[in-house]
């Protein structure tokens, strides 16, 4: 009898190790801009589904609505982007919907992505925030060291971003996503991005103002010194309300997400509902965001974090969650020679440091550690990285899957380019 149930706990535990490993999921990543005369046609975009099926991957999220603010699909309330760098996609072409059926075809779940508070491309001046006069005054005010500048007159900034406390702006974004989910009701997922503020430096407008005052129930009658102010190296000094603002920022992000979650389900209730971050979380407070756990509490380890800041944590608000590990070096072990003369880490609110956390190990542990289960975590790569070292770029996939409930890949236009769809197919397929 004691080698019979023994024997049936090994076949349960074999069965059940199956099916997790079933579940896990391999994301790849179609970026509109980058990919925009590729996908234009039909055969393409059957060919390259075909090739990410045959590599693994099991879910595409396709990108609609890039930092422009525009979207590539006929949307009666958003600009459509027609056209990008002399290209002019011709009419009657759905590109999302054939994404949808031919994806749908070959056993894949596909997911859109769309940009929430970008408002406009610096670079090429365009998107709401440049064509729409009555949207101009949406976009974020930043605290510079400069002064108070306009963030479309801030010119190393690619993303014209937007004021996410302004309830127009929130109200305009929700109306798109909701008529993203009501023209293709068959799209499996919807995942979100850039639901943060610009920067630590944004949004200093009066209306934020006003809006912080309502939160902590005072006039700040020095503002904006009274959050911060910079010394004579330009280096930020917290005011008295530093951390209050902070939280209040956090807040604002965590509203709008369970907000725009209500409203989908309301009008999609199978459709999932994702969010994309970076995974630098002990730095990512200066974008305003608190992608933990309610359970996880920051102030328990970090001097940024207040007593409520955890109350604004949403992760249990998801359905998924990708988050960019974005680093060349894997193991934890690799962040000890990290050298940062030549570390290049761009993305908003990303810091330099050699902690283990610097790695695509150590973050994908720290997204399943302060997500705390709630939802399923599948940390990101970011393909570009690994240029001619294949090897770390399987290596990072493995790893992802390793650690987290899968990988989600950046970006598409990267593996084609470099021809690396056989170690695609290693990283997401070999053995761990």
């Amino acid at each position: 009898m004691k080698l019979y149930l023994k024997l049936t706990f090994i076949c349960v535990f074999i069965g059940l190790s199956g099916l997790l490993k079933a579940q896990q999921k391999n994301l790849l990543y179609f970026d509109a801009t980058a990919n925009y005369k590729r996908f234009a046609d039909k055969d393409s975009i059957v060919y390259y589904l075909q090739k990410s099926k045959q590599a693994g991957v099991t879910d595409v999220i396709i990108d609609v609505k890039p930092i422009s603010g525009e979207v590539l699909y006929p949307s009666k309330i958003a600009p459509v982007m027609k056209e990008w760098r002399g290209y002019t996609k011709k009419g009657g072409f759905d590109m999302l919907e054939t994404f949808i059926a031919e994806g749908h075809k070959l056993g894949l779940t596909v997911h859109a992505t769309i940009n929430i508070f970008s408002g406009g491309h610096n670079e090429f001046k365009r998107g709401i925030v440049f064509s729409d006069k009555k949207k101009r005054g949406w976009q974020s005010l930043n605290y510079t060291a400069a002064g108070l500048v306009p963030i479309t007159k801030i010119k190393n900034k690619w993303s014209a971003m937007v004021n996410p406390a302004n309830k127009e702006v929130q109200d305009y974004e929700l109306s798109v996503m909701l008529e993203l989910a009501a023209m293709y009701p068959k799209l499996d997922g919807i995942i979100l991005d850039r639901v943060r503020y610009d920067s630590i430096e944004a949004d200093f407008s009066p209306l934020s103002q006003q809006l912080f005052e309502k939160y902590i129930g005072v006039k700040v009658h020095n503002f904006p010194a009274d959050i911060y102010t910079y010394d004579a190296d330009k280096k930020r000094i917290p005011g008295v309300h530093y951390k209050k603002w902070i939280a209040w920022r956090a807040k604002v992000i965590h509203d709008f997400f369970y907000t725009a979650k209500a409203a989908l389900k309301k009008s999609q209730p199978q459709i999932k509902f994702g969010d994309y971050t970076g995974s630098w979380y002990p730095t990512y407070y200066e974008v305003g965001v608190n992608w933990a756990s309610k359970d996880y509490d920051p102030a328990a380890t970090f001097d940024w974090a207040t007593p409520e800041y955890k109350n604004y944590g949403y992760a249990e608000a998801l359905d998924l969650y990708t988050t960019g590990s974005y680093y060349y070096e894997v193991n934890k072990s690799e962040a000890q020679h990290i050298d940062l003369s030549k570390v290049s880490r761009i993305e908003a609110g990303q810091g330099k440091g050699k902690d283990d956390w610097y790695t695509v190990e150590g973050s994908a542990e720290m997204a399943m550690k302060i997500t705390k289960g709630k939802v399923p975590v599948y940390a990101g790569i970011y393909v570009e990285q690994y240029k001619k070292d294949e090897a770390q770029f399987v290596k990072a996939l493995k790893m992802c899957r390793k650690k987290s409930d899968g990988v989600m890949v950046f970006d598409i236009v990267h593996v084609i380019e470099k021809n690396w769809w056989e170690s695609l197919k290693r990283g997401l397929t070999e053995a761990l």
